[in-house]
């Protein structure tokens, strides 16, 4: 109950749109039912034997209505065919509202998840992130499909119900009573479903959560032939998923098996009391009867509609929990000044941990502006949590990141990544075009900015030779280019936007000797006009910048190229040759 309210609420004026329109279909069925007691009273000739039909034929003829069979039949079917036209307008409002519940649920999510913290999104599973967006959202607004049917089925109730009191008050309230402690002796089977249903939706979460990581990684593991262990593991969850989904059919079925004898059970005792006890009439009788066996049928696919959507409920209050956790880890948003980057970048003092690992204790760091500077170290050492640093998506515990001499504390975040060009150490590109994958569906961006990237990263000969230019696929994860195309469509994503701040991160580690070096000389090329920092232990990569750190214990340490032989120079590219370098803090 608690959910159909939630939705309700949740949706007010859609749901209100609804509840009108069930509300006038349920008055045109009523207005049609209370010609059924004239017409059956007229077939068989016993309208002096009953006050309630001879009522209802005062007031038709009031209205100028003469209670012939005729006339019956026409109200009978015209309040059935006005009822029919409203309940498709309730219902076509019902499917646009379910189609709604899953967009806004989905954005609703997307939007939290993308304005979280950094360090929380790490820690968000790929595939229960996709469940969440996909899966759970579907069944949410299917939860509120089957409660939306509820509503509808429960006016239809009260007014069948309400028809029925008029004609005998006794008999129907009666077999209401007894039919509210039989369904409430059924309501174990709910309380089944619902467990099933929760279970279903956290072993969905969990299946979908190891297949995205297992497809990520399958090509290794089928190439040490150990993609049989991933297969034993799916197989074991997605049984226990196939034990929840029998426990929810089964609780199901045995509602619906059990239901059919309550009706009988119900309409002996409503027959008995009518006939027996209170002596109704038999056109009473016949009516009483058609009335609480259309209660009854409505009252078991209220039950079973119930049933669906405490099935479907868990969904809703997963994906709700997981927008409610994203958005209590929502990131800063306090500094409201406009970004400039015409002198530099400084941090000073920075101290940097992760709960119990410490990562960085007093870092000083002067980045100018229009040069290549490289940061390298060893690994775990802090390199690509400087460039988080540096791009606001991680905050120090203390010290400053100053942008020309302004506190980077004091800046809006959003438009200081503006201004930034971010290449990641894993290429992943999407499964579409070239342009595509560089506009990443920006709005802003067209044609021109996708060539002038192109350019700009070294790579619009190679792309402008392919047979589709622009218009081609690159396949999954870009699997159709060469790594060191892949690796300049990345930059050229990078550089859509017209950047002034490039961060690149481990941009040559998985790079042949001829694609570094390409990729060493577009971005001293681009360092001419862009502010460059790379984080890379690739000699190649470390000689080509004007600047060079090294991260060690929590600090970082200038490295002076050594001018000797060109055995010294090479050795000395090497941050770990410590003995070819000279250092000072």
């Amino acid at each position: 109950m608690r959910t159909l309210i939630t939705y309700c609420t949740l949706f007010p004026r859609r749901t209100a749109y609804v509840l009108i329109a069930l509300l006038a279909a349920g008055i045109a069925e009523g207005l049609s039912l209370t010609a059924l007691l004239p017409l059956l009273t007229i077939a068989v000739g016993d309208t002096g034997n009953s006050d309630i039909g001879q009522r209802i034929v005062q007031v038709l003829q009031n209205m100028g209505i003469e209670p012939t069979i005729e006339a019956m039949l026409l109200i009978i079917v015209g309040g059935m065919i006005l009822k029919s036209l409203i309940l498709l307008i309730a219902h076509r409002q019902v499917g646009y509202t379910v189609a709604h519940v899953a967009t806004s649920l989905r954005l609703e999510f997307i939007g939290a998840l993308l304005t979280s913290r950094w360090q929380y999104y790490l820690r968000q599973p790929m595939g229960s992130l996709t469940n969440s967006v996909a899966t759970e959202a579907n069944r949410a607004a299917d939860g509120f499909e089957h409660a939306a049917v509820v509503l509808a089925l429960s006016v239809q109730v009260l007014v069948y119900g309400t028809v029925a009191m008029f004609i005998s008050w006794e008999a129907t309230l009666i077999s209401f009573l007894i039919g509210i402690v039989m369904l409430r002796a059924l309501h174990q089977l709910i309380r089944i479903t619902r467990r099933a249903g929760a279970k279903q939706t956290h072993l969905l979460r969990e299946l979908l959560t190891y297949l995205s990581d297992i497809l990520g990684s399958v090509k290794s593991l089928k190439a040490m032939a150990r993609d049989n262990v991933a297969d034993a593991i799916l197989r074991d969850q997605t049984k226990q998923l196939e034990k929840a989904t029998r426990r929810e059919v089964m609780s199901r079925e045995a509602l619906t098996a059990l239901q059919e004898p309550i009706h009988a059970t119900l309409m002996a005792v409503g027959l008995y009391l009518a006939v027996i006890i209170w002596g109704l009439s038999m056109s009473s009788v016949m009516v009483t009867a058609f009335l609480l066996i259309r209660i009854l049928n409505l009252l078991n696919k209220i039950q079973r509609r119930y049933q669906h959507l405490i099935a479907q409920e868990s969904a809703y209050w997963a994906l709700r929990t997981a927008i409610d956790a994203a958005r209590a880890a929502a990131e800063r948003t306090a500094g409201t000044r406009q970004p400039t980057l015409q002198k530099g970048i400084s941090l000073r003092h920075i101290y940097f941990d992760y709960g119990v690992k410490s990562i960085f204790q007093d870092l000083n760091l002067e980045i100018p502006v229009r040069s290549f500077t490289t940061v390298s170290g060893t690994s775990g050492v802090g390199k690509s949590t400087l460039l988080d640093l540096l791009c606001a998506l991680a905050d120090p515990k203390s010290g400053e990141i100053l942008i020309d001499g302004v506190s980077l504390r004091e800046i809006d975040p959003r438009d200081w990544r503006h201004m930034i060009g971010y290449v990641s150490q894993e290429t992943v590109l999407l499964h579409d075009t070239i342009i595509s994958n560089i506009l990443v569906g920006a709005p802003t961006l067209g044609y021109a900015d996708a060539e002038r990237a192109l350019r700009q990263a070294g790579a619009w000969d190679f792309v402008n030779a392919l047979p589709d230019g622009l218009q081609t696929v690159v396949g999954e994860r870009g699997g159709l280019l060469s790594g060191g195309q892949r690796q300049r469509i990345a930059i050229a994503r990078a550089l859509a936007h017209q950047p002034l701040f490039l961060l690149l991160d481990e941009p040559t580690s998985a790079l042949d000797p001829e694609s570094e070096r390409i990729v060493c000389e577009t971005l001293q090329r681009l360092a001419r006009s862009l502010t460059i920092v790379a984080v890379s232990h690739q000699p190649a990569l470390i000689n080509a910048a004007d600047h060079i750190f090294t991260l060690s214990k929590g600090k970082a340490e200038r490295v002076h190229r050594f001018l000797g032989t060109e055995d010294d120079a090479e050795a000395s590219s090497v941050p770990d040759a410590e003995k070819a370098i000279s250092t000072s803090r």
